[in-house]
């Protein structure tokens, strides 16, 4: 049988499989302790059997699940009924399942200011958490983030170029890069699936093309791209945006806002895990393709350490072989890391090619 998304109906399928990766994401990543509130949301779109998984697991350990479930919202990021704004933003731990997540929104940010630990899994299905934490060496996925994140912190400038075109050039001029996927050692910072880590140069520095070639969501309508999506930055500011179907949708969608803060570069990423070698149309993996860049326009969170703004929405698009180079030395050709130490700990992750 032909998966749909990653996605088998028979509550079986990897049963055991989930199960570790669950208990990994609860103990070992999440850090949850006995007697820890921990709200878990997901919407009509989620895969319930990662849901009941992961309250199962931070049950097993003691601590106190609230499992929610809500219709899907349209779009991202969206404010969510009000006693889910209150729940999350009273949890020791929040585990956001929801396909159209609420990162971003209001009751996201009191959740942060609470001191609530969060990490943003949506559209994680069964597929999905076997590959990226089940099967995966987390500390050693750690581990490669902790350098790439002390490598880019060093540099000035970044240039990311692409055979599809792409051609951005920028300067960090000191700023620092988040590793996303981290551990929740700390209150009130938002992490991510591990394999990214994310940062934003200066934002007025931010010139060039770039073409999105793997994934690009939201819009909803989108995900796994048909069809190149391009476009063109001035100051950190998309000027233009041009391709085929996907880019029209993308632009009306954008464009449908009305906010000018929507155009705004607000993060790049590079993505890094082991267990994704592919676009699968869940926007949580595809921007963690092993080698590929993920940049984010629209809202920019505190945590990536920016200018900081808030937008209608956020979205997330990706590059699948980039090329970085850093102060003119190449540190990736093509989706494959040049750096000699990068590639002795992707040799350590057990990734082909190293």
């Amino acid at each position: 049988m032909e998966l749909n998304l990653g996605i088998e109906t028979r509550d079986e399928y990897l049963y055991l499989e989930l199960m570790k990766g669950a208990m990994t994401l609860v103990k070992d990543v999440m850090l949850v302790k006995p007697g820890e509130n921990v709200v878990i949301t997901g919407d009509t779109s989620s895969d319930r059997r990662v849901v009941d998984a992961v309250s199962q697991a931070v049950y097993a350990i003691g601590g106190i699940p609230t499992v929610i479930n809500y219709a899907t919202a349209p779009n991202a990021c969206m404010e969510p009924p009000a006693p889910i704004g209150a729940a999350v933003g009273k949890a020791d731990v929040w585990i956001e399942l929801a396909y159209s997540y609420i990162m971003h929104s209001k009751a996201f940010r009191d959740s942060m200011d609470f001191g609530t630990r969060y990490i943003c899994l949506t559209g994680m299905d069964v597929e999905m958490i076997v590959k990226t934490v089940s099967r995966v060496d987390y500390d050693a996925m750690i581990e490669l983030g902790e350098y790439m994140k002390d490598t880019l912190e060093k540099a000035d400038e970044v240039i990311v170029t692409a055979q599809n075109g792409t051609s951005l050039k920028a300067y960090n001029r000191g700023r620092k890069v988040r590793h996303s996927g981290q551990k929740a050692t700390r209150k009130g910072y938002p992490i991510m699936l591990g394999g990214q880590i994310s940062w934003c140069p200066v934002e007025e520095t931010i010139e060039g093309t770039l073409v999105f070639d793997g994934a690009l969501w939201p819009p909803l309508e989108i995900g796994k791209l048909k069809a190149p999506v391009k476009l063109e930055f001035k100051e950190g500011r998309v000027k233009d945006i041009s391709g085929g179907a996907d880019a029209a949708v993308f632009r009306a969608w954008i464009d449908g806002f009305g906010d000018e803060n929507m155009y705004r570069l607000a993060h790049y990423s590079l993505g890094f895990n082991p267990g994704v070698r592919a676009i699968t149309g869940r926007i949580v993996e595809d921007e963690r393709v092993f080698g590929c860049m993920e940049f984010g326009i629209g809202s920019q969170g505190k945590a990536i350490m920016g200018a900081f703004w808030t937008a209608a929405s956020h979205t997330d698009g990706t590059v699948l072989r980039p090329s970085i180079i850093l102060d003119g030395k190449v540190f990736e050709q093509d989706g494959v890391y040049m750096d000699e130490t990068a590639r002795s700990l992707c040799k350590k992750l057990g990734v082909s090619g190293y």
